[in-house]
């Protein structure tokens, strides 16, 4: 669980608005034997959070939210396309080896395949692992033989939030998957491009840019 770690100074300001709301900036200030001006970085701060309401002539407010439900808020409004990682991507021709040599190159967990340009399949390092000692020609076998292929893959879409994202990834117990664009085809059918993926490590990456700026 993300938490984000208010100051002491912080606690007391929410402690008196609850006692008092409304009350002014002026009578916080006071009760606290500061100036307001010292105090303004810290209401600022708990207004921009959610945590205070604001409003003029008449004083702050406690909202009732706390500043993980803030976090939990954002997160919510975050979408996948403006977090979204570059994707590593073999045709699904390479042979194993190959895409064995761009999987630890590239230091990821999955690589996703592609056939003319859309997805077609996913392979993780598990399914490098146990095919590597299964007696398999790594050099002449095609990635295609042991991919997990479509409809089998859970894959997310730019417009979907970056929650929706993490919790297919729990669900289906992955550590990434591939963000795509639907794509027409032929006689009304459609495949799937590749445009980015979402990962376990964007979405700690995310919550502690979160935690930092918040």
């Amino acid at each position: 669980m993300i938490f984000i770690q208010l100051s002491e100074r912080q606690e007391k300001i929410i402690d008196i608005v609850k006692e008092n709301e409304p009350i002014t900036g002026e009578a916080i200030a006071q009760r606290l034997k500061l100036t307001r001006s010292t105090l303004r970085p810290d209401l600022a701060i708990l207004t921009m959070s959610g945590i205070l309401d604001a409003r003029p002539k008449v004083g702050y407010f406690y909202t009732g939210k706390t500043a993980f439900s803030f976090v939990s808020e954002s997160i919510r409004k975050i979408k996948v396309s403006e977090v979204k990682s570059v994707p590593i991507v073999v045709d699904e021709e390479s042979s194993i080896y190959d895409s064995i040599v761009t999987l630890f190159l590239e230091d990821v967990s999955s690589i996703f395949v592609t056939s003319n340009g859309f997805l077609t399949g996913v392979v993780s390092r598990k399914d490098f692992l146990k095919n590597a000692i299964g007696g398999l020609d790594l050099n002449k076998t095609p990635i295609g033989v042991i991919m997990t292929r479509m409809p089998n893959i859970v894959v997310t879409k730019p417009e979907e939030t970056i929650l929706d994202a993490a919790m297919k990834i729990i669900d289906h117990e992955v550590d990434s998957i591939p963000v795509v664009e639907e794509v027409e085809i032929k006689d009304g059918k459609s495949e799937y491009r590749i445009i980015g993926k979402i990962s376990k490590t964007t979405i700690t990456r995310l919550f502690v840019e979160l935690g930092k700026n918040d």
